[in-house]
């Protein structure tokens, strides 16, 4: 696919740094501008209805993911993906058909995949060394089809939640009232989890399993800080998210720097989030 060399040949234009005339970190730029706004806007429902359990409960299947994939000789890139977001389907499920506490039904989803993971791991020790890319995040090896697989998921995640948003709010803050005025709170939640397990699969390959719930609670939760209304908010963790995509990845390639790129961006979205500390609480005083 050459489709996108106008698009890498305008970053080098835009970006005269030696290290982005490189055409691996001209495909990271651009999958990381795909994948902050998501993971920003997807993050303002985790932060608001306390989700980040169940992102890390899905980032953790990625690992059994990868592995079932190594062990049946096919791609990770499908593996992955489809194993979360049945993971995914699967807590929705079981929590609402369960008496069960929610953390409670994710708890055991938890511990599952990831045994389940190790189990496999376990089996095949050559397995341990292609494991650690995932734990820690690649986004210098993402191909031109996984970002044309990203840019499809954008559209599908800001079509969902610009026609669902209000509803997706009004069925986390009363999910009775909001079935007695017609929301379907059962499809909104299976879509929702859907998309959010779609999009962590793809964030661990930016960030790795270890960090990937960060890159959808630090921005969120900066720019709660920051922002006075829920309209505030929304672009505020579109700002710190982007920013420190960019300026993680951007550092990170940097000779003195010379660090995990997953790990920078977190880094300076953690650095957004002390700054908000700070303004909210020069505002209290």
């Amino acid at each position: 696919m050459n489709d996108l060399v106008w698009l890498y040949d305008f970053i080098a234009q835009v970006l005269p740094l030696s290290s982005m005339q490189a055409r691996f970190m001209q495909q990271a730029l651009v999958a990381l501008l795909l994948l902050a706004p998501m993971t920003a806007a997807m993050g303002i429902v985790v932060v608001n209805f306390r989700m980040a359990f169940f992102a890390e409960a899905i980032s953790h299947s990625a690992f059994t993911g990868v592995a079932l994939g190594m062990l049946f000789a096919v791609s990770p890139g499908w593996t992955m993906p489809l194993f979360g977001l049945l993971v995914g389907l699967g807590i929705t499920a079981v929590q609402r058909h369960s008496d069960l506490a929610s953390d409670t039904v994710i708890g055991v989803f938890f511990s599952a995949m990831l045994a389940f993971g190790l189990a496999m791991v376990s089996r095949d020790r050559s397995l341990a060394r292609d494991m650690q890319r995932f734990l820690y995040g690649d986004i210098l090896t993402i191909s031109e089809a996984e970002i044309w697989f990203l840019l499809l998921l954008f559209f599908l995640v800001f079509i969902f939640l610009a026609s669902n948003y209000n509803r997706l709010l009004y069925a986390g803050i009363n999910s009775t009232l909001a079935r007695t005025h017609r929301v379907r709170v059962q499809i909104l939640q299976y879509l929702f989890s859907g998309l959010l397990a779609l999009l962590v699969m793809f964030s661990v390959r930016a960030i790795g399993v270890l960090l990937v719930t960060a890159l959808l609670v630090v921005p969120a939760a900066g720019a709660r800080n920051f922002s006075r209304s829920a309209g505030a908010m929304f672009w505020w963790a579109m700002a710190i998210s982007t920013s420190s995509a960019v300026l993680g990845l951007l550092i990170s390639a940097q000779d003195w720097a010379r660090t995990a790129t997953g790990a920078t961006i977190i880094l300076v979205a953690c650095f957004w989030f002390v700054a908000s500390l700070l303004l909210a609480r020069l505002r209290r005083n």
